[in-house]
């Protein structure tokens, strides 16, 4: 177990505006591979397989991030605000909805001694 913490972050694109989410997305990627706390950072897009016919955003970050410092620290960077302001909040931007969450690969009762 770790310390690590793992963010799927989804995008469904308006109609139409899927190659260019994905590929604004994928512009963050260079930057924040640069980040000291970033072990992962993966943009992927959906594809059909008949052995995983299950649902989601066609768009989906895979990343994993050092610490939850790291990721919040992530979260500020101008260039990621800019994304989400942009893309994802405005009314012209090309996302309708998002969906971003953080996992621990952790126990909820996990009683490690701390690190030193």
């Amino acid at each position: 177990m770790s310390k690590h913490l793992y963010c799927l972050a989804q995008f469904l694109p308006k109609p139409g505006k899927e190659r260019e989410v994905f590929r604004l997305l994928q512009a963050l990627e260079p930057n924040t591979l640069r980040e000291d706390g970033c072990l992962h950072y993966r943009v992927t897009r959906l594809v059909s397989n008949p052995n995983a016919d299950g649902q989601s955003f066609p768009i989906v970050f895979n990343e994993v991030w050092r610490d939850e410092a790291a990721f919040n620290a992530h979260c500020q960077r101008q260039e990621i605000v800019r994304f989400f302001t942009e893309q994802c909040e405005a009314e012209t931007g090309l996302v309708a909805k998002w969906n971003v969450c953080v996992y621990s690969d952790e126990p909820e009762d996990y009683d490690a001694p701390p690190m030193k």
